[in-house]
């Protein structure tokens, strides 16, 4: 629609034409809420809170930690979260880490255009990646970022300058696999910021769930677990938000119980570490709609603050 056929004597009325610039305005900027995350203190915005399934129109798997206004550490990058970074006024040239919890794609389907866009950044020290190791059945951490951007076999070969040996001052990719078990261990360091992590089962996927520490708040991430082991509620012990996914109803079986915890484990766990607030993410199609079952077979187990997660919902840390 060309809104100059509305500048004429038999237009519609000015205020219907002041209404279709407001929604076309709408439509094309991102909401002001997107971009007024963490301007003070510590907070998480959910850049993705769905699962691989695109019949629920939310992006997949990622967050974002903020302190005071930068955007400095990325968990996860699922598809769409690319597009919900940019919705969220954060930067890639301010982000300290990026951290995966494993490589489904609906966790790292975005990975090369965040890297994309950075390399159009005025970015000037190197952006450290820490990730699982692998197996016969999925790649390592160094192994997934060399299939992008290794000069020899990567897919996007051409920005393979990312992986270089480092010069002084120079933007460079750090890939780290990180060995983990059940004891918590601190892998990244920066100021007041220390990431830990601990091995978690997602079935046959090697896989790691994560605890940020900063600006004295502790945030803690679940991944996709089936919650089988004492390693997430060591990590989330005393955690002032523990993020968790919602990905399986109360009562599944079979291959999807084997990859991901229902909500009685989630409240199990809440309650056994002693968390301060519970936010539910990666909300796949089996679970949208049943937010009431879900928060009752919580409730059993965890009374604290529950929230559901949408995608650029932000969570201030308190």
């Amino acid at each position: 629609m060309n809104l100059r056929q509305f500048s004429g004597r038999s237009a519609i009325p000015a205020c219907i034409l002041s209404l279709v610039v407001f929604l076309f305005g709408c439509v094309l900027s991102p909401s002001s809420d997107a971009q007024s995350c963490g301007l003070h203190g510590v907070a998480v915005q959910v850049l993705g809170s769905g699962g691989p399934e695109l019949q629920d129109k939310r992006a997949s798997s990622s967050y974002l930690v903020w302190e005071n206004g930068q955007g400095r550490v990325l968990v996860d990058a699922g598809g769409g979260s690319a597009l919900r970074f940019g919705e969220s006024g954060a930067q890639m040239s301010q982000l300290d880490v990026i951290l995966f919890s494993h490589f489904h794609v609906d966790h790292s389907g975005d990975f090369a255009t965040l890297i994309k866009s950075s390399w159009f950044e005025d970015r000037n020290r190197p952006l450290p990646i820490y990730g699982p190791t692998g197996n016969d059945f999925m790649p390592s951490t160094t192994e997934f970022v060399s299939d992008f951007f290794g000069d020899k076999q990567g897919a996007y070969r051409y920005l393979s300058g990312l992986l270089a040996p480092e010069e002084e001052g120079s933007y460079k990719m750090q890939p780290h696999d990180v060995v983990a078990n059940s004891t918590p261990v601190a892998v990244f360091h920066s100021g007041d910021l220390v990431a830990s992590a601990v091995r978690v089962v997602h079935g046959p996927v090697p896989a790691l769930a994560w605890r940020i520490e900063i600006g004295g708040k502790v945030i803690v991430f679940s991944g996709d677990t089936n919650g089988e082991g004492e390693g997430l509620v060591g990590l989330a012990r005393n955690a002032d938000l523990f993020i968790a996914h919602n990905a399986v109803p109360e009562g599944a079986t079979g291959v999807e119980r084997h990859l991901h915890m229902p909500p009685s484990v989630i409240g199990q766990i809440a309650a056994d570490a002693h968390i301060k607030r519970l936010v539910l993410s990666h909300r796949m199609l089996r679970t949208l709609g049943k937010e009431d079952q879900t928060q009752a077979e919580i409730r059993k187990r965890y009374s604290g603050p529950v929230a559901f997660a949408n995608d650029l919902d932000c969570f201030p840390v308190q």
